[in-house]
């Protein structure tokens, strides 16, 4: 069971169906990431209380969700509850991993914002590429019931890092988006950066009925989106590998193409179906 560190709690729990009280929430699953959680958290903290000062009616909060690590990463995350308060930095531990999916439901559902952004805690992607993501989200405006999506993309990229993998790697890769693209998303060329932004409306619907919780979540969560027409954007975000990856490339991408049939497989059978959510 998910609980909040009781030093960065403060009041009742939050969650996903009661009305926002804050401008922004991001959701940081973090699995061993003592090293290299830091460098994130000081960039975007950096950023956040920076746009707070320009603007004081700009309101946010950063959850970590310390997805059963076993080194020290809910003790760096702590120290930022302690410096910055515990209204603006959350820790949820989760007592055994779930996955990276199942990290950032479990944040999602416990955030505050009227938009939610995904953010990894390697810090790969630069924070300030937030505003990118921010006016992906406004030209999808007028959102239909409130519902939209902005998602960052490596796409532009995909040249250099070609050049840099190993062939194996790249054939995994190709492998992957032809998966992707034969049997769930078609819009979207990167479904898998970790910087995603939703409005808390798209966030409910999309997660309220999201069953994957290791590395393939992405994709079923866009195909969620895709199947109640929800409007996505795709916006080039700067992007740098960081030493320290989870992904093991073979059984990774294994497991990931095995969960793609499943995605497919179970919507089509209706083993898993659609169920629309309320806000309170």
């Amino acid at each position: 069971m998910p609980h909040e560190d009781a030093d960065c709690r403060r009041g009742s729990a939050p969650n996903l169906h009661d009305p926002a009280t804050r401008e922004l929430s991001v959701v940081v699953p973090s699995y061993n990431e003592e090293n290299r959680l830091p460098l994130m958290m000081d960039e975007a903290l950096d950023y956040l209380e920076k746009r707070q000062k320009q603007d004081p009616s700009f309101t946010y909060e950063v959850i970590v969700v310390n997805d059963g690590s076993k080194d020290q990463t809910a003790k760096v995350a702590k120290e930022y509850c302690k410096k910055y308060g515990n209204d603006k930095v959350r820790v949820i531990s989760l007592e055994k991993n779930r996955g990276k999916g199942g990290a950032v439901r479990t944040g999602v559902f416990s955030s505050r914002g009227k938009t939610i952004l995904m953010a990894d805690a390697d810090g790969a992607t630069k924070f300030a590429d937030i505003e990118k993501v921010e006016e992906g989200l406004k030209n999808l405006q007028p959102w239909p019931e409130g519902m939209a999506i902005s998602c960052g993309s490596r796409a532009h990229l995909e040249k250099d890092s070609i050049a840099k993998r190993s062939y194996f790697r790249t054939l995994l890769m190709y492998g992957f988006h032809f998966l992707v693209w034969f049997l769930c998303v078609k819009e979207i060329r990167d479904t898998q950066c970790g910087f995603k932004l939703l409005t808390r409306q798209a966030a409910l619907q999309t997660f309220s009925n999201l069953h994957i919780e290791r590395w393939a979540f992405d994709v079923e969560l866009l195909y969620i989106a895709q199947r109640l027409k929800i409007p996505i954007a795709e916006v080039a975000v700067n992007w740098t590998e960081i030493e320290g990856s989870k992904l093991v490339p073979f059984w990774s991408w294994l497991q990931m193409g095995r969960d793609l049939l499943f995605i497919r497989l179970r919507y089509m059978t209706g083993a898993w179906k659609l169920e629309a959510k309320k806000c309170n």
